[in-house]
């Protein structure tokens, strides 16, 4: 059976992960953190500050039950530096780490706020839980399937306020956007598209290159493997080789999933899924498509999702946003906080607003103090559905083979939204001076996804094995029976 399967990769990924994860870990052990008095402020530990991490420091200082007591960065320059910033702009220098399971073993910390690469996301969301920590989490909250599921195992387990960063869900517009759907004033909704019309340069020729010698290297490579450096910017290209990363589908394009999947009110990863593209337009160090449609099914609705990084136009007035089909017209959200009805000849019907970032960690705040799950927004299981979904696309993706427009369009014929897709990547990729002449695209299978996540039928079997990854001890995820 392919959960037994699953269960087999999981358990047998490193000889001896048992007591590596008891013995080399014994920082990170289930714990209380110090009690709260009333009037004290939430100690909030952010891991990872280079990047998102900076707005995750803002988010919590501002909210005023909450300062960040703590900040962890790999590179020792990075953490020194936001420390002194905090220090300027909020009155306070926070306790600087290096190393997240010396931070996680301070009871003082209440919560853990982790804003690393996509590959520590799960590890470090889940050994914080273990610690005894709530949690909020940057989206994509894991870098593949099992790792998101387990994380949710984890909250579950410890009962713990477990947050995903995925902002749009705590926005007065957005949510009255997506209650008018649901109380079906669209019409019967069949289909939303999620599009990443996002231009991304090419991130240099593939090399050896020497990481900056402020950076503890294995522990910012953590449970992935340890290999040579070859991107010429250690800090955010890795978000284009799969190690790390999982392209733009999983950095932007996890909100507009999120919100395509929200608004269709669907509570798994689906029946099935497909994808295919291609790195065009320049070789680089990146591994991750750069122009890619993904084709979801939810038994009789679909999600279409783009990825366009190349020079491109809005589609139906959006670039980075998601459009939603009913039977009555059709909504466009452009943005994190809008979005716009209109009837199905283009009228406008009505418009939302409203909203800021902030209002997601106030929202995660407030829960805390509350002890109350059910208060999130965008509680840990939403995450892990929502990258789910960009993982078992990039899954098809990554077991494509080369084939030609012709052959996709033949393959899609029945599919006329499929069809109308693929059609509108190659005009767009022409437009760019990609030649499809031949066989260019990339053309993952259509796998059939089970309720428990696995995947059945023809290529199953490579497809499972990619719902997890081998891990670096003491890197190691935990099973379900370690948590």
């Amino acid at each position: 059976m392919p959960q037994n399967r699953r269960e087999f990769l999981e358990n047998s990924l490193s000889v001896g992960a048992a007591l590596a994860c008891a013995g080399g870990l014994n920082a990170v052990q289930a714990q209380e953190t110090a009690p709260k008095k009333s009037g004290d402020k939430i100690n909030v530990c952010v891991v990872g500050v280079n990047g998102r991490g900076g707005e995750h420091i803002r988010g919590f200082s501002n909210n005023p039950d909450s300062i960040v007591y703590a900040i962890v960065d790999v590179d020792q320059r990075v953490g020194e530096s936001k420390a002194a910033l905090i220090e300027k702009e909020y009155k306070h220098r926070p306790k600087v780490y290096t190393d997240l399971r010396e931070a996680y073993a301070d009871k003082n910390v209440d919560v853990v706020s982790v804003a690393t690469p996509n590959h520590w996301h799960a590890l470090a969301a889940i050994w914080a839980i273990q610690a005894g920590k709530d949690v909020y989490v940057e989206k994509p909250v894991s870098h593949n399937v099992v790792e998101g599921r387990r994380l949710v195992e984890a909250a579950r387990k410890y009962n713990k306020i477990v947050q995903c960063g995925t902002q749009s869900r705590s926005n007065p517009g957005l949510k009255e956007a997506i209650k008018y759907i649901h109380d079906g004033q669209l019409g019967e909704v069949k289909l939303a598209r999620g599009l990443c019309y996002k231009p991304r340069n090419s991130i240099g020729p593939r090399s050896n290159y020497e990481p900056p010698s402020t950076v503890n290297l294995d522990l910012w490579t953590g449970p992935a493997p340890l290999a040579p450096l070859t991107r010429k910017n250690f800090h955010y290209d890795w978000h284009w080789q799969w190690p790390y990363g999982n392209g733009d589908l999983g950095n932007q394009g996890i909100h507009q999933m999120d919100i395509a999947r929200w608004a269709l009110n669907e509570n798994s990863i689906g029946d099935s899924a497909m994808s295919y593209g291609g790195r065009y337009g320049y070789e680089d160090a990146g591994d991750t498509a750069n122009t890619q449609v993904c084709l979801h099914s939810f038994g009789d609705k679909r999600l279409i999702f783009e990825v366009r990084g190349l020079k491109t136009d809005a589609y139906m007035g959006a670039k980075v946003g998601v459009i939603v089909y009913g039977s009555e017209g059709y909504m466009v959200i452009p943005s994190y906080s809008s979005a716009t009805v209109f009837s199905k000849d283009g009228k406008e019907i009505k418009q939302f607003k409203g909203g800021s970032d902030q209002n997601h960690y106030n929202n995660f705040i407030e829960a805390f103090k509350a002890r109350d799950m059910s208060k999130l927004n965008a509680e840990i299981l939403e995450g892990h559905l929502s990258s789910a979904l960009c993982h078992v696309g990039n899954i098809s993706y990554r077991l494509g083979s080369l084939e030609s427009l012709s052959a996709l369009e033949t393959q899609l014929a029945k599919d006329p939204e499929g069809l109308e897709t693929t059609k509108r990547f190659a005009e767009h990729l022409k437009a760019n001076g990609v030649d499809l002449t031949g066989n260019k695209i990339q053309v993952g299978p259509l796998l059939k996804i089970l309720p428990n996540e696995t995947f059945t039928g023809p290529r199953s079997e490579e497809a499972n094995a990619m719902l997890s990854r081998e891990y670096r001890a003491p890197y190691l995820l935990p099973t379900t029976e370690q948590l």
